[in-house]
């Protein structure tokens, strides 16, 4: 049971004492880790498992979870090793997630055994992956059965990873190009002032974000990353609910996420490693709500659904046309240890640049084949193609490629 007092997170506990934390030490040991739990370590704003924090209060509030419930983390080590990689100790390669959150009970288990209540903010195990389309693929000969990574009826063994965000402020300030100050109270004022810390704690530099986060479906035998003699592909996918799971036809979201993992699998297959980066970033992340009224204003504009307004009717609705900021995508291919792709499958300007300006060497850069382009999908199409979206087509004019992305 909780207690009648109300605790405010505006200043220190009485007491207390936030856990030390060094942004990209050399080791775990060195860094500390991020105690984002009620308690007087807690070094962190925010809460663990960002929108799903608000179900746990929901199951305290009524009775069905113990307030005090500390998980039992037996057991529940990641499935396959992932890291360390030098772009864990380098401050500015990762700055949107703990490199150390699935290294919670080998890293700090004797703080564990103290009483520290420290949560992963990553799980990474194996899985089998089954999808019509890849069906077909095997049926028609693009990717075969192996018996290690396609099973005979078609399953696909990957391993996964679900990653929580954790922002490490002046990280991604920096990364953004604005002051730390600005950033903290622009978080504090447009999210209803729900994170009070944010202007009153500059001494917590981590952030928890309530939003969604990451998971990366990995292809093939991991030691292949690094080894410059072993191909790597990567599919980096935000997404899109109405055409990744419902399979929508106006848009190229999942035949680009199949077309992606069928190139993982390929290259996988080749003695590589394939890499699917799937974000909760959905609509652009504008939102779902955000983004049907979008599509409602596309159908019903003069002149019906048009290339030529695709990006205004967004921008007349939301102000932008996106809110992805893929400046902080590399940081989960800096996590898996990754400075080179071989195929990048993505037409992507925002995308690419991101990768290159953060280091990492784009090889060839795949576009959705035309054939896998839905008939209503033609004007998205033609939108981005004309603003600037990758074409391998010589003799199409670029542009700046504002507000692009697959």
């Amino acid at each position: 049971m909780s207690s009648g007092h109300i605790r405010l997170t505006s200043h220190p506990h009485a007491g207390g004492k936030p856990a030390p934390l060094r942004w990209g030490a050399a080791s775990p040991r060195e860094r500390g880790p991020v105690v984002g739990t009620w308690t007087r370590e807690r070094n962190a704003i925010g809460a663990h498992s960002g929108s799903y924090s608000l179900y746990r209060a929901l199951a305290v509030a009524s009775g069905t979870l113990d307030p005090v419930h500390v998980p039992d983390l037996t057991d529940t080590s990641p499935a396959r090793r992932i890291g360390p990689h030098p772009q864990w100790s380098m401050p500015d390669r990762i700055v949107s997630m703990d490199p150390y959150g699935h290294m919670v009970s080998d890293a700090w288990g004797d703080l564990l055994q103290a009483g520290w209540d420290v949560r992963p903010t990553i799980a990474v195990t194996t899985a089998r992956l089954r999808m019509p389309e890849l069906d077909a693929a095997l049926t028609e000969g693009r990717i075969r059965a192996d018996g290690e990574i396609v099973a005979e009826n078609g399953e696909v063994r990957v391993t996964k990873a679900a990653i929580e965000p954790v922002w490490h402020l002046p990280g991604i300030a920096s990364r953004l190009g604005v002051d730390e100050r600005a950033l903290r109270r622009s978080l504090y004022e447009h999210s209803g002032g729900m994170f009070s810390e944010l202007v009153t704690r500059t001494d917590l530099e981590v952030f928890l974000p309530p939003i969604g986060g990451t998971t990366v479906y990995l292809f093939g035998d991991l030691d292949a990353i690094g080894d410059p003699a072993r191909p790597v592909a990567c599919r980096v996918h935000d997404e899109c609910n109405g055409s990744d799971v419902f399979g929508s036809d106006i848009c190229t979201c999942r035949p680009y996420l199949v077309h992606g993992i069928e190139i993982c699998i390929e290259t996988a297959q080749a003695g590589g490693f394939g890499v699917v980066a799937y974000n909760r970033k959905e609509g652009r992340a504008l939102g779902e709500v955000t983004k049907f009224l979008v599509y409602n204003a596309r159908k019903r504009q003069p002149g019906g659904d048009r290339a030529d307004t695709y990006f205004e009717r967004t921008e007349c609705v939301a102000g932008v046309q996106d809110m992805r900021f893929q400046i902080l995508m590399p940081d989960v291919l800096h996590w898996l240890g990754i400075s080179r792709i071989d195929r990048l499958i993505s037409m992507s300007h925002m995308k690419y640049d991101a990768m290159v300006e953060h280091g990492i060497e784009i090889g060839e850069r795949v576009p959705l084949p035309e054939d896998m382009v839905p008939d209503d999908a033609g004007v998205e199409i033609d939108a981005k193609k004309a603003a600037g979206y990758y074409s391998p087509d010589p003799a199409r004019p670029h542009a700046d490629g504002r507000g692009l992305d697959d």
